[in-house]
């Protein structure tokens, strides 16, 4: 018994910000922020998207491909059908619709028809999909009548950023990233989720956080002024703990599946900073080019990241059947982590 991807899927916002577009209003410019962290634009979600639509997308995406095989359009009879089959849905997000509850999953669940699945989000900041991707496939190996599940990172970012601050604002975009988890008789050796780390270090929580608006920083009754939540961050102790953990994780997972380098096709990591994923290539001897960039163009999606970068190289015929990827994530709590899949 394996558990396979058999479908992606994604979903960005039409509307494009480049780094001329920002140089506009912030004291930066293109050659700056390409320099520091490898982005040239990002894509922004209107006003009136919240995370759950673009999950949604992200969704319908996966579910079109897993019918169609190509992810053409079909009547929304046959998705609603799908949509059926589906007994989980596990959504990592760090800015869901609403604060608490309910979770953006469940909303996912009801705009998708998939009543017969149980829904519920994870709040592991960048590695979110990570930890998603092996939480939904315990849930499936370890239930006999569950076959199927969706694993989305869904993010709205931009809502969460003080848009004055030109550290920390050139670093995000918005987006969202799916996949389509079947439970299939095939050998679990040769096919679909091989291994995963998860770590965390919470003594790091305050490295990056979302202060305002929690139960430890809430906002009172009679508050004239209520700032808008933002994302606060430490740069030169994320950038630390994410070169280290990186390093790590790829070595523990070789480790744990008995893998060499040389065997793994892709690397694809959470896309934050180019400068962290080359001092990371560079202190394991691992060439740029083996690991799948597409953050100049999509910027920092947090836990949507991993999936949009899947989706494209799938859609882009990059990923042929048999090849090992590895998935590499780290982010707010602190947490680290990574998969191994034969696809």
């Amino acid at each position: 018994m394996a558990i396979e991807i058999r479908a992606t899927g994604r979903a960005i916002p039409s509307l494009r910000l480049s780094n001329d577009d920002l140089a506009k209003t912030l004291d930066t410019n293109d050659e700056w922020i390409r320099s520091h962290t490898g982005i040239r634009a990002r894509h922004i979600a209107d006003e009136s998207t919240a995370c759950s639509d673009l999950a949604l997308e992200a969704a319908r995406q996966a579910l079109a491909m897993a019918i169609t095989k190509e992810g053409k359009e079909i009547q929304e009879e046959t998705l609603a059908e799908a949509a059926l089959t589906l007994d989980m849905i596990i959504l990592g997000t760090a800015t869901p619709d609403y604060h608490g509850c309910p979770s953006v999953s469940c909303i996912v669940q009801d705009k998708l028809g998939a009543r017969n699945a149980f829904a519920m989000d994870i709040t592991a900041g960048c590695t979110g999909f990570i930890y998603g991707l092996e939480t939904a496939a315990a849930l499936l190996t370890h239930a006999p009548s569950r076959k199927r599940a969706l694993v989305i990172g869904s993010e709205i970012l931009s809502r969460f950023l003080d848009w004055n601050d030109r550290k920390s604002c050139v670093l995000f975009g918005d987006g969202a990233g799916a996949v389509l988890l079947e439970k299939t008789r095939e050998d679990p050796k040769k096919r679909g989720l091989l291994g995963t780390i998860l770590e965390a270090d919470g003594s790091g929580a305050e490295h990056i956080i979302i202060r305002q608006g929690g139960s430890r920083h809430a906002f009172k009754t009679g508050d004239s002024i209520k700032a808008p939540p933002i994302i606060e961050m430490n740069g030169r102790a994320v950038y630390n703990f994410a070169v280290k953990s990186i390093t790590e994780t790829i070595e523990k997972l070789l480790a744990e599946t008995n893998l060499t380098i040389d065997e793994v096709h892709w690397i694809i990591p959470h896309q934050a900073n180019r400068r962290i994923l080359a001092a990371a290539g560079k202190r394991m001897g691992i060439p740029e080019e083996r690991f799948f960039l597409n953050l100049e163009e999509y910027a920092n999606t947090s836990a949507a990241s991993i999936p949009i970068a899947l989706d494209e190289l799938n859609r882009g015929g990059k990923l042929q059947k048999g090849d090992i990827i590895m998935t590499i994530g780290f982010g707010a709590g602190l947490t680290s982590g990574g998969n191994v899949i034969v696809w």
